[in-house]
């Protein structure tokens, strides 16, 4: 039958009285360190850190595509909490709304909704008639960036009332002004881009003037209002897609 040896040993840095002597004297090396791992901090790396509407707010259009599968965005408390600074945003945006839809005018009223509009207004004016396709799928962009940005004013005017013979071929045609002048015009919803979208008509209207702003949030700074548009957007489909599954789920 074999001999079994069995070492002892002590919890990690553990000395003995002996021990202690010995060095104190000098005849003995003075102890390792007992390792201790680094603290961790939460937040220090990206997958630790809490996803909320302010994380959302630093992503690109790019990113939010990536995002849109992420089962933590369909977290309970994630969502909760996006309602909650959602409201609390649109209570502040309903104390300075002064707009927020697109308004018909005639072509007597175009000098005093559009020419003599205050300083501090920027002004959207669709060219229009109806039966033109190209007129009403720009006219449904123009309506939801008037809600999402009511800061700015949307008007539409038939074509021949603003201009005696405009030429149809011109239609949908879009009018921007501020203080009293013209700043730009787009002619065509090729304008805007192979796919005529929200988005990219209020791109297309923010590329050298801030004519969208949203009210609380971004004012004065245009572009960067109509990508936190487009981060809601997509933070909006996240929720009402959650809210499906919980009702199809409850039944």
């Amino acid at each position: 039958m074999g001999d079994y040896h069995f070492v002892y040993k002590d919890v990690e840095g553990a000395t003995t009285q002996w021990d202690d002597i010995q060095r104190k004297l000098g005849n003995l090396p003075p102890k390792d360190p007992v390792f201790k791992p680094d603290p961790f901090t939460p937040g220090d790396d990206e997958k630790s850190r809490s996803k909320d509407k302010d994380w959302i707010d630093e992503k690109t259009e790019e990113e939010l595509d990536d995002l849109e599968d992420d089962p933590d965005l369909n977290d309970d408390r994630f969502l909760q909490e996006y309602r909650m600074k959602r409201m609390a945003e649109m209570r502040e945006v309903a104390k300075v709304v002064r707009f927020g839809s697109v308004v018909p005018i005639s072509g007597s009223d175009f000098v005093r909704e559009v020419s003599q509009a205050p300083e501090d207004i920027w002004v959207v004016v669709l060219l229009y008639k109806d039966g033109y396709s190209g007129c009403q799928i720009l006219l449904q962009c123009l309506e939801e960036l008037a809600t999402k940005y009511p800061v700015t004013k949307f008007v539409k005017i038939i074509s021949t009332d603003c201009i005696p013979n405009y030429p149809d071929s011109n239609l949908p045609t879009v009018l921007v002004y501020n203080n009293g002048a013209l700043k730009s015009n787009y002619v065509g919803l090729h304008s805007f881009g192979r796919r005529c979208t929200p988005e990219g008509v209020a791109l297309t209207l923010c590329a050298s003037d801030p004519v969208l702003n949203h009210p609380v949030l971004n004012e004065g700074q245009s572009r960067d209002a109509v990508l936190d548009g487009v981060r809601k957007r997509f933070l909006e489909k996240v929720v009402a897609q959650h809210e499906d599954d919980d009702g199809s789920s409850s039944d």
